[in-house]
This record gives C-alpha cells, sequence and structure tokens, in this order.
C-alpha cells in the first residue's frame, strides 16, 4: 500500500446519498478541481504520517458537510488546514472550495484540545465519506450497515498500516465500529450536541496515561 494508491482507491467508490470529497465536485461550493485537490491533500497527510509515524488516530463517525466534505481531511475545517501542517511539520495543503473559509463546530473543538495532547494524532472516520439526508446535500446523516461494509477494508487498512498507539473513537458509533473490527479503542464522548466540556476531558484523562500498543484481536 502506498498513500497513492490508498487515495486512489477511496475515489473509485460512489454511494447515492453520498459525497465523495475525492470524487465528486459540488455544484455549490467546488470548482472542477476540486476533487483533485482533496486527492492531493490526503495524499500529502497520509505521506506525512507514514513518515513521520502516528502515536494516535482518532476517528469520527463520518465526514461533516462543513469539514472534511470541503477539505478532504477528517476532522478537520478550511480554517485549520495550517494547523494540520504545523502538526506534522508538513506543507502543500491546499483549500479545495470556492468562496470564503468555514469553519466547522466539530473540527474546532478537536483542533482545540489535540494542540494540549502531547502526541502526534491521525484523524480519520470510520465511514470516510459524507452521507447526507436525501434532497439535502448540506446535511449530515449516519451511514448505514451497508455503507460501511463497503468501506470498512480502507479503516482496516489504514490502522494495520498506521499502527498506532492508541485508538481514540469520537463517540459511541464510531466505537461500536472500531470494536466490532477487533482493534483495542478507546471511547469519548463526541464533541459535537453540547459534547465539547466531556469530550475535553475525556481526552485530558486518556492522555494522563500511558498508551499500550496496538494489535487487531485474532
Amino acid at each position: 500500500m502506498t498513500p497513492a494508491r490508498f487515495v486512489e482507491q477511496l475515489a473509485a467508490i460512489s454511494f447515492r446519498g453520498v459525497f465523495n470529497p475525492y470524487r465528486d465536485a459540488c455544484c455549490q461550493h467546488d470548482h472542477s478541481d476540486s476533487p483533485a485537490i482533496r486527492r492531493m491533500n490526503l495524499q500529502r497527510y497520509v505521506e506525512a504520517a507514514v513518515s513521520s509515524g502516528v502515536d494516535s488516530i482518532w476517528l469520527g463517525r463520518d465526514c461533516g458537510y462543513r469539514g472534511a466534505r470541503r477539505t478532504g481531511i477528517a476532522l478537520t475545517d478550511e480554517l485549520h488546514l495550517t494547523a494540520l501542517e504545523n502538526h506534522f511539520g508538513m506543507s502543500g495543503l491546499a483549500k479545495a472550495t470556492v468562496g470564503t473559509v468555514v469553519k466547522e463546530r466539530t473540527a474546532t473543538e478537536v483542533w482545540k484540545v489535540m494542540l494540549e495532547v502531547n502526541a502526534r494524532v491521525f484523524l480519520w472516520n470510520v465511514f470516510p465519506f459524507h452521507p447526507f439526508e436525501e434532497d439535502n446535500p448540506m446535511s449530515n446523516r449516519r451511514h448505514t450497515t451497508g455503507e460501511f461494509t463497503r468501506c470498512r477494508e480502507s479503516l482496516v487498512a489504514l490502522l494495520e498500516w498506521l499502527q498506532p498507539q492508541t485508538i481514540v473513537a469520537l463517540g459511541a458509533d464510531a466505537h461500536s465500529a472500531v470494536q466490532r473490527l477487533g482493534f483495542p479503542v478507546s471511547l469519548v464522548r463526541h464533541p459535537s450536541y453540547g459534547g465539547q466540556t466531556a469530550f475535553a476531558a475525556g481526552i485530558r484523562s486518556l492522555y494522563r496515561s500511558q498508551p499500550t500498543p496496538v494489535s487487531r484481536a485474532s
């Protein structure tokens, strides 16, 4: 597996009612090169993670319409692309959309706490695309079991490839998905819907203890 091949495989997947940031262009907020920019953003991000190594992976559930749908980077909005570059000592991430920079509440809370943690954290979602409600592309919904099944091997491949010491699930849905795959995972409250304080407290508590190496359960 190479970063380019990983991104290529994601870009080949298509669902009804799901926006694939690495394949699809939004008629409202994108231009013709937007999917290619998001593919390059993700490829550079994965290359930096592979090169430098990661201590932890934090997993959300799905891409949000104000975050990864626009940037191609999980739990990261356009406002925090520079923070991501600084976190991994990398460069070359680019804004893929037209118009002004858009802020996402979840990304804001994640990055606020991530900058407190003395760990190299890779951000991802158990379902790497943006599922939306019928006839409302600018909405968020939970991915279906069938949608997850078609993408589960990309999550397994990433976890086995990066070999983080700690996997953290943001919310019960992400936690359940990773448990079903056989990986040890810690659960913290998702920062949305009033969960900011509990999320921050959970992360701080988790990183006060020493993580143990991750291995997939047999």
